[in-house]
C-alpha cells in the first residue's frame, strides 16, 4: 500500500521529462540556426510542434480516458519520443526537419499534459497539493537548463541530442514504476467528448487566455534568440531559463499556502498584469544580463497563471473526461497559441528585432488581461465563483 501511494516515480517522471523538454525549448532555435535556417524558417519548424499537439493532445487524452489508464499512454509516448528524436536530429533541410518534427512532437507534446493530469488526480486521491508534485517538473527544467547550457557552450550546440537522450531514457525507466489512476465509470465514448465542446464557460475561457498564452509561447520560442541578439551566449541562455524556472518551482512549492485564499480567476488576472509589465520591460532592455535578472518574473507569471488555470478548468470538466479536458487545455495553451506565437514571433524578430517582438507581446497580454477581468465580472465568472 505504501508503495502504491508513493509519488516518487511520478515526481521523477516530471523531473526527467521537463529536463529533456528544456533542451528542446531553450536550444532548438540555436540548433536550427546552426543547421542554416533563418528566423522565419525556424518559426515554421517550431510551429510544427504546436500544430502536432493540437491533434496529439486530445487524441492521447481521449485514449487515456477510454482505456482508463494514464500510465500506458505515457509509456507509449516516451518510447515514441526516444525513437523519433533520434531520427529528427538526423534530418537536414527545411522540409525533412518539418516532416520528422511533426512525428517527434506527436509523441512528445502530450507527455507533460498526461503527467500533469496524473499529478492532479493523484494529488486529489492523496489530499496533497498539486503544486508540490508539479514543482518537480520545474526543478528538472531548471537543473537541465543550467547544466546543459554550460555543456553546450563547451562542446557545441550540434551535440544537443546526447543530453536530450540521457533525460529521455531516465523518463522511460521511471514510467514503469508509476502508480496509475483508477476511474470507476463506464468506458468513455466519442460522443461523450461533446460535453467538453458544449461547455460555454470552458470555451470562452480558452479563447480569452489565448492572448496571454500566445505571448508566453512566443517568449518560450524566441527568448534564446533575443538574448543571442543582445550579445549573450548559450550559457547565459541556460542561466536565464534556470532563474526563470527556479522561481516557477518556488511558486508551485508554496501553492498550498497561498492558492486557496482567492478565486482562481483573481490569480489568473494578477498573472496577466505581471505578464504585461514583464514583456514591456523586456522590450526596453539592451543588456542581456538584465533579461536574466528579470527572469524571476517567470515564476510569478507562468507559475501562478498555469496552476490557477489548470485548477480552474479541472472544476469545469466532468470527472469522466478529465484527461481529455486537460489535454484540450494543453492543445490551446501550448498548441494553437504556440503556432501563432512562433509564426508571428519569427516574422517580427526577423524584420524588426526582439524589442518590437516584446512590445507586441505586451499588447497581447494586456488585451487578454482586460478580457479576463470582464469574464470574471460577467455572469460566467460570477456563477463559477459561487459554485466553487
Amino acid at each position: 500500500m505504501a508503495k502504491s501511494n508513493s509519488l516518487v516515480p511520478l515526481k521523477m517522471l516530471l523531473f526527467s521529462f521537463h529536463a529533456s523538454n528544456t533542451i528542446i525549448l531553450s536550444f532548438l532555435p540555436l540548433y536550427l540556426l546552426h543547421k542554416g535556417l533563418d528566423g522565419s524558417e525556424i518559426g515554421w519548424v517550431l510551429a510544427v510542434g504546436p500544430l502536432a499537439s493540437i491533434f496529439a493532445q486530445p487524441f492521447w487524452g481521449y485514449m487515456s480516458d477510454k482505456y482508463k489508464t494514464v500510465k500506458r499512454m505515457l509509456l507509449l509516448c516516451v518510447i515514441g519520443l526516444l525513437i523519433s528524436s533520434v531520427l529528427f536530429f538526423q534530418m537536414n533541410g527545411l522540409i525533412a526537419i518539418i516532416l520528422m518534427g511533426a512525428v517527434f512532437y506527436f509523441f512528445t507534446s502530450p507527455i507533460g499534459a498526461l503527467g500533469d493530469s496524473l499529478a492532479q488526480r493523484r494529488s486529489d486521491q492523496l489530499n496533497v497539493s498539486f503544486g508540490s508534485i508539479r514543482m518537480w517538473g520545474s526543478i528538472g527544467f531548471a537543473t537541465s537548463s543550467l547544466i546543459v547550457g554550460e555543456i553546450l557552450s563547451s562542446v557545441g550546440i550540434q551535440y544537443m541530442i546526447w543530453p536530450y537522450l540521457f533525460f529521455g531514457v531516465a523518463a522511460l525507466l521511471v514510467v514503469f514504476q508509476l502508480t496509475d489512476v483508477k476511474v470507476e465509470s463506464d468506458p468513455v465514448k466519442l460522443k461523450d467528448v461533446r460535453q467538453i465542446f458544449s461547455n460555454k464557460p470552458f470555451l470562452i475561457f480558452l479563447a480569452i487566455i489565448m492572448f496571454i498564452s500566445i505571448s508566453h509561447r512566443s517568449n518560450d520560442t524566441y527568448i534564446g534568440l533575443y538574448i543571442s541578439q543582445l550579445g549573450g551566449s548559450e550559457s547565459l541562455i541556460g542561466l536565464a531559463w534556470f532563474f526563470g524556472v527556479a522561481s516557477e518551482a518556488a511558486v508551485f512549492a508554496f501553492a498550498g499556502t497561498w492558492f486557496k485564499k482567492y478565486h482562481s480567476l483573481v490569480f489568473i488576472i494578477f498573472a496577466g498584469v505581471i505578464y504585461s509589465i514583464r514583456w514591456f520591460m523586456y522590450a526596453a532592455v539592451e543588456d542581456p544580463i538584465l533579461i536574466v535578472a528579470l527572469q524571476f518574473l517567470h515564476g510569478i507569471t507562468f507559475g501562478v497563471f498555469y496552476l490557477a488555470a489548470f485548477q480552474y478548468i479541472t472544476r469545469l470538466i466532468p470527472k469522466l473526461l478529465q484527461s481529455t479536458g486537460h489535454l484540450v487545455f494543453f492543445a490551446v495553451f501550448f498548441g494553437v497559441s504556440g503556432i501563432i506565437g512562433s509564426l508571428i514571433g519569427g516574422a517580427l524578430i526577423d524584420s524588426f528585432g526582439g524589442d518590437t517582438l516584446y512590445l507586441v507581446l505586451g499588447i497581447f497580454s494586456s488585451t487578454g488581461t482586460i478580457l479576463l477581468t470582464l469574464y470574471h465580472l460577467l455572469p460566467y465568472g460570477k456563477e463559477l465563483k459561487r459554485s466553487q
